[in-house]
């Protein structure tokens, strides 16, 4: 009568879910996420996500956004971290720095800051002081 089987239908709908943050809502404080987060509101806090990071066109986040990848359409004034892609879309405008393995800027996108590639996870090469890189061309 009873299942002992512990994947029921609600821990699956929750592990397949995003957070949404919607238009209209103001949120003051840090945000944290472990699924893919979608941010169409404002938030003034920092926003952090084991997962997905979206910005939707009419979303502001004024604070550190982090996570896995960040897809950024509206508006960001603070540092993005993510370990994979972040995507800078057609309107965006993001005001501050960028650290991603790799950085998609659309032609329309503003991005006022610096960025920095890191290197994809047993890529890492570490150098002592003194040492050179010494790189050939395929």
């Amino acid at each position: 009568m009873f299942s002992k089987d512990k994947n029921t239908s609600t821990e699956k709908f929750i592990s397949n879910s995003a957070t949404l943050i919607s238009a209209g809502t103001v949120l003051q404080g840090d945000l944290a996420s472990e699924t893919d987060l979608r941010i169409d509101g404002t938030i003034r806090g920092n926003v952090t996500s084991k997962a997905k990071v979206i910005v939707g066109p009419d979303g502001f986040v004024e604070g550190t956004v982090q996570g896995s990848q960040a897809d950024i359409a509206g508006k960001v004034v603070g540092n993005i971290n993510v370990k994979d892609l972040a995507a800078l879309r057609v309107k965006s405008n993001v005001q501050g720095n960028i650290t991603a393995l790799s950085l998609q800027i659309e032609n329309g996108a503003v991005f006022n800051g610096q960025s920095v590639m890191t290197a994809a996870a047993g890529n890492v090469v570490v150098m002592k002081e003194g040492e050179a890189i010494h790189a050939k061309a395929n």
